[in-house]
Formats: structure tokens, C-alpha cells, sequence
């Protein structure tokens, strides 16, 4: 064991990545003991309440420690790697699997998390973009963190990262993996989807006999580990520490059947996703308005537009001109952007319009915003809600991204939803729901003719907005998207 007291060491802690966040959850290591960072380079990724945050190290040296093993969360003011700045890699790797061991003491310094006076550097906490080196795994150092549990618990969709143990145990205690020596013992190659399956199933993939190229453990390999593990699973879980006994919620010990449920603990965005409808649902009193609306037209124009050179290389979809038809409706009806103030009592009118887009992601629902979209030109608009879209997917939206949004658009008809009553996120004065664009039988000129045809929903805070103000607003996107000629003689 290592004792931190070393003034080459330096210490880099845990930052505020959201806007007064109190913890985030580090979803994965990129560098082990002993590896060489530089200045800048992303060390882990971390997921707050509000998004996944890739962390760059401030400082040039030598890993010395990881505090925390991955899947752990950790409070914010809290140092999570040890740097040695002197150049030298430590005489003995510490494993993670001693990170308890390691822990600082209360009495043990704290170094300054910035460079020397006179590099002209400030230290980047949430490192959007900093980084211009790869952030593959390098080769570990050590051994193989050991599995957390047991029992067959599975983390909120993390995109396939490995098992997160909680608090890591001596080799001695775990042993359900093979002895081997500490130098030859790596971590088992996987794909992501293979490494969910495996979290899922509770195999840990070091007992897994790989029999893909180079080495690789199949989902195959994952199942045939899995089969002998089922009946054994009720006893492995009766032998489970009793410091991880709050893990799983008190329930007679009978009702348990790891083969016939699962438990998903509730964190990250997911739970600060359900904190805030609950929230919402029961502050602002919500009303929902429902229109059926011909938007036969607004198709069309989405095909027209999608030929048009100014077009071109971005994503043109009926959501580009309902949320035009959005602003356009607010523009026409300006008390609606607006918000209540608790506080003070105040209904507070936005000059602004911060559009947000609800997004389903791998890490649960979000609603990432566009800044000021009534500035945006139907081109830009267009370009907004791709790069809005893809950086959703991929789990790369900002806390920033994700701040400040005014009035919101949810698009439940890519489900084939015919339409719902949406909540509002919490702050905004309404969200409209997009029901699925269905070809039906419709009286169009005197004749009952098949159009495409679609389901708006409205639902707004009535403190804010009173019954006629929230029918002229639905009112107003339906004219638009029946005609979209509106466009025009309404701006």
C-alpha cells in the first residue's frame, strides 16, 4: 500500500460536470496504475443526473491510483486518481482491486488541481472537446477488477461498459475466478454487446472460456457459462456480505427468483428523469388539448425540400416543420413562452424561445434544447435538430444542452402512437405531443378522399395559460401544417 504524501503526487477530484450536482457515477477507466497521461487527455467518463461527461486530467505524469473502481458513485469534491507529476512510475502497481486500502485519510494533504504558476492553463471540469487523443483502453497494469455480486443485478443502459462494482474485494474472496498470475491476468475481450448480455445473465466474463478470433468471448461463450451458474444462483446470494444487503430491496427471501425477475437499480438520468415528472405532474396543474389534423400538404413540402439545394447534406422530416409551425404559434401568441416563479410569485414572459426536443437514449429520456430557435432559418433549424438528434444517440449531450429549455416537442408517433397526454418538463409552459402520420379516409373538398393525417397534442400549465390562449396556440400549429403556405403570410 501506497500512502499519499508525496508532494509529487497530485490528486485530481471529482468536479461539479452539471450546474450544482452533488455526485456522478464513473461509467469507465480509460487510463489503469502505471500508465503515462499528458496534460488534457480524457482519463474516465462519468454520467450525472443529467448526461455521460468525459473527464480530462489537468496534470502531466504517471498514474498512480484509481480511488474508485468503475460503476461506483462518487460525491463531487472527492479525488478519484492520483497523479505522480515526478515522471517515475510507481515501484509497486497498486490494483484497483486495493483502491479501499489507498483511500486518502482525512489527515492526508490535498494538492492544488492546477498546473504549476506560469503554464496559462486553467483546469477544464467538464472537457467537452479538449482532448484530442484517443480515448481506446490501454493495456492494464494490473489484475482484473473482481465481480461486485452475486446476485443478478444489471445497472441502467450504460452502452455495454463492464460490471460496476460498488466496493471491490481481495482476490482471496472471490473465489469463483481461476488463480492465475497477477502479471498474465487481463481483461477479458468482449464486445459491448456481449458485456451487457453477461452483466445481465451475472456471468463474470473472467470465467468465461473465449472461443472467438484472438481470444474474443462470444455470446455463446457467455451462455454455456451461464447454464451451470442457474442452479447455484440462491445460495450464492445467501452468502452475499451483509454490507450489500441494501442493495436489493427487503422482500421475503421465497419471492426472489433470479430466473424469473430482474432488478434494475434506479439511477443516473433515469432517475433523475422520474424525480422531475413527478415533480412536474404534481406542481403545474396540467390541462391537454387534443387536434386531428390533414397534414397531407406538409408532406409534400418535406419531399419538395429535401430536392432543394439549400437542403442539402441535412435532415428534412415533418418534425423540421412542426417545429417551425411551433414558432410561428408562438410568435403569434407571445404569453405562452413563459414560466411561473414560486418565489416571487410572478409569471415570468420569455422574450426567447429555447426549443426543446424530447429524446429516448440508451441512459433513458432527455430533452435537450435548442437555443434561441426563433432566430434559426428553416436551413439552420434543420441543421439544429440533426446534430440535436445525433449527439442524443450517441450519449455525448451536455449538461448545458439540456438547460433553460422554454416550450418542448415530443414525437410519440415514431412508436406508432396515435397521441398521449405528455407532462411537461419541469419549468416550461407546455409540450406538444406528435402522433403518428397515418394515411385515413378524409373529407377533403366535399369528397372523402385518403389523406395523411396526424393527432396534436397540447399540454400546458394552467397557471400560466388559460383555456383559450392554449386552444389558439394548437389551433395555430394545426393551420400551419394543413397549410403550410401559413408559413409565409403568417411571418
Amino acid at each position: 500500500m501506497t500512502t499519499m504524501t508525496d508532494t509529487s503526487v497530485r490528486e485530481f477530484k471529482m468536479p461539479d460536470v452539471g450546474e450544482g450536482l452533488t455526485e456522478a457515477e464513473i461509467l469507465k477507466w480509460y487510463v489503469q496504475v502505471g500508465d503515462t497521461v499528458t496534460d488534457g487527455q480524457v482519463v474516465c467518463e462519468v454520467e450525472t443526473a443529467k448526461a455521460a461527461v468525459e473527464l480530462p486530467i489537468p496534470y502531466d505524469g504517471v498514474v498512480r491510483d484509481l480511488r474508485f473502481p468503475e460503476g461506483t458513485t462518487v460525491d463531487v469534491g472527492t479525488a478519484i486518481i492520483a497523479i505522480d507529476v515526478s515522471g517515475d512510475a510507481p515501484a509497486e502497481a497498486e490494483t484497483p482491486g486495493e483502491a479501499p486500502e489507498t483511500a486518502p485519510a482525512p489527515e492526508a494533504p490535498v494538492a492544488p488541481e492546477t498546473k504549476p504558476a506560469g503554464s496559462g492553463r486553467q483546469p477544464v471540469l467538464v472537457g467537452y472537446g479538449v482532448a484530442t487523443s484517443s480515448t481506446r483502453r490501454r493495456p492494464r497494469k494490473g489484475p482484473e477488477l473482481p465481480v461486485q455480486q452475486a446476485s443478478v443485478t444489471i445497472q441502467t443502459e450504460l452502452n455495454g461498459h463492464g460490471p460496476a462494482p460498488v466496493s471491490p474485494a481481495p482476490a482471496s474472496s472471490a473465489p469463483t475466478v481461476p488463480a492465475a498470475p497477477a502479471a498474465g491476468l487481463s481483461r477479458p475481450l468482449a464486445k459491448p454487446p456481449v458485456r451487457k448480455l453477461a452483466k445481465d445473465l451475472g456471468v463474470d466474463l473472467s470465467t468465461v472460456i473465449p472461443s472467438g478470433p484472438d481470444g474474443i468471448i462470444t455470446r455463446e461463450d457467455v451462455h454455456a457459462a451461464a447454464a451451470p451458474a442457474q442452479a447455484p444462483a440462491p445460495a450464492s446470494l445467501a452468502q452475499a456480505p451483509a454490507a450489500q444487503a441494501p442493495a436489493v430491496p427487503a422482500a421475503p427471501a421465497a419471492s426472489y427468483d433470479a430466473a424469473r425477475e430482474t432488478r434494475i437499480p434506479v439511477k443516473g438520468v433515469r432517475k433523475a428523469t422520474a424525480q422531475a415528472m413527478v415533480g412536474s405532474a404534481f406542481t403545474a396543474p396540467h390541462v391537454t388539448e387534443f387536434v386531428t389534423v390533414d397534414v397531407t400538404r406538409t408532406l409534400k413540402l418535406v419531399e419538395e425540400l429535401k430536392q432543394d439545394k439549400d437542403f442539402v447534406g441535412l435532415r428534412v422530416n415533418p418534425l423540421l416543420l412542426i417545429a417551425k409551425a411551433l414558432l410561428v404559434a408562438i410568435r403569434r401568441n407571445p404569453d405562452v413562452n413563459a414560466s411561473w416563479d414560486e418565489t416571487n410569485q410572478e409569471i415570468v414572459l420569455k422574450h426567447y424561445v429555447n426549443l426543446g426536443i424530447a429524446a429516448a437514449t440508451p441512459r433513458g429520456l432527455i430533452v435537450p434544447n435548442i437555443k434561441d430557435a426563433h432566430t434559426r432559418t428553416l436551413p439552420q433549424l434543420a441543421q439544429d435538430l440533426g446534430e440535436l438528434v445525433a449527439t442524443a444517440k450517441e450519449g455525448r449531450t451536455s449538461p448545458a444542452a439540456m438547460q433553460g429549455g422554454t416550450v418542448t416537442i415530443t414525437n410519440v408517433g415514431v412508436f406508432g402512437v396515435d397521441t398521449g397526454t405528455p407532462i411537461l418538463p419541469p419549468g416550461e409552459s407546455a409540450i406538444l405531443a406528435v402522433g403518428a402520420i397515418k394515411l385515413q379516409p378524409w373529407v377533403h373538398k366535399g369528397k372523402v378522399k385518403p389523406r395523411q393525417v396526424t393527432t396534436l397534442a397540447l399540454s400546458f400549465d394552467h397557471r400560466l395559460i388559460d383555456g383559450e390562449l392554449g386552444s389558439k396556440v394548437l389551433a395555430d400549429v394545426a393551420a400551419v401544417l394543413e397549410q403550410p403556405k401559413k408559413l409565409i403570410t403568417w411571418a
